[in-house]
């Protein structure tokens, strides 16, 4: 008999697994203070629906693979934070510092990279055109919906490449 893969779940953090609204003021700022959104991450609460889906996917047998748009020098704060709310260890991908792009391209970029290793079970996010973006190049998407759109989010992930 030979084991099934269930490939890997791939899960964003900010409206997905966190709570990211009490950090936004930091973005309706002119000039948008990003040093102060980033820092205010570790204080983000767990979004409890994000909570159960991640719990779901790892008790039906997938990996855990989280994927941010956070700058790579937010790792520190991201592992402990994953750690410290009792969420599944597991790879983490993050934008690279200087990387500018929408968060749809980088996060293409990566599924496509991870697929070649193991097949893609699901990705959760809570982008409208990352979902769209990632569907139309054919992987599937649980979209988050829990979290109010937040326009200011929105500009960030799309229009400045943040997170």
């Amino acid at each position: 008999m030979t084991e099934i893969d269930l490939g890997y779940a791939v899960i964003d953090l900010d409206g997905v697994v966190s709570d990211a609204r009490h950090r936004l003021g930091f973005l309706d700022r002119k000039p948008k203070d990003w040093d102060g959104f980033f820092a205010a991450a570790p204080d983000d609460a767990v979004l409890p629906e994000g909570r159960a889906v991640v719990e779901q996917l790892v008790e039906r047998g997938h990996e855990i693979v989280w994927l941010t748009g956070r700058p790579e020098r937010c790792r520190r704060d991201t592992v402990d934070w994953i750690d410290r709310n009792g969420l599944p260890a597991g790879r983490l991908f993050m934008r690279g510092n200087h990387d500018r792009r929408p968060a749809r391209q980088t996060k293409l970029e990566v599924l496509r990279r991870l697929e070649a290793s193991r097949p893609i079970a699901v990705m959760v996010d809570d982008d409208d055109l990352v979902v769209r973006t990632l569907r139309e190049a054919g992987f599937t998407v649980l979209h988050a919906t829990w979290m109010s759109a937040q326009p200011t989010l929105f500009d960030a992930q799309e229009n400045e490449g943040r997170t």
